[in-house]
């Protein structure tokens, strides 16, 4: 029996595909492949407060904890042209030169996340914009300590997320990796 599951392993592996994968028929392996590939995207982007404190593995591990799949990320300091597209719709605010102001005072991550309803979901996990208000359990309610400083920006619909991945990833062709999550099959 050992030797016939290490033949079978074997023979997979020669051939590219898991065990899952050839235990399904063609049919359903389109089907999935297609479903990977609608699935809907969001920017989330650690602030400078959440990088300084040392949240970014604890932030990234909780979207991964919730089955959502990485496709790409990086560390920069965020330029003021950069801040001042991804902001456009509060420019006139007073608030505003604050916000870029702290958006340019330390280190961002960047990020692009896909899943099912990953923009609802995952605003949800955020929490409300003032730590006092959001509910224990959600990554402010956690870690917040500030309104104006508060860890995180999620995109707010699938439209925005497509915007903001152009904002922030120039050549997302190149810089985002689609990539099949076996992991896909347990969450």
């Amino acid at each position: 029996m050992l030797l016939h599951m290490l033949i079978l392993y074997l023979s997979q592996a020669l051939v590219g595909l898991s065990s899952e994968q050839t235990c399904k028929s063609p049919q359903k392996r389109e089907a999935e492949d297609a479903t990977t590939q609608e699935l809907e995207k969001a920017v989330i982007l650690i602030k400078p407060d959440g990088v300084q404190r040392g949240y970014v593995g604890k932030i990234i591990s909780r979207f991964e904890e919730k089955g959502f799949q990485l496709i790409g990320m990086r560390m920069e300091m965020a330029q003021r042209s950069v801040l001042e597209n991804h902001y456009e719709e509060h420019a006139g605010k007073s608030f505003y030169p604050n916000l870029i102001d702290y958006m340019m005072s330390g280190p961002v991550v960047p990020m692009v996340w896909q899943g099912n309803n990953i923009v609802k979901i995952a605003r949800n996990m955020l929490g409300a914009t003032d730590p006092l208000q959001s509910a224990p359990g959600t990554i402010r309610g956690d870690y917040g300590v500030s309104k104006q400083k508060n860890l995180l920006h999620i995109s707010d619909s699938p439209e925005s997320a497509l915007r903001e991945i152009l904002i922030w990833f120039k050549n997302p062709e190149q810089e985002l990796i689609t990539w099949s999550d076996p992991m896909q099959l347990w969450k």
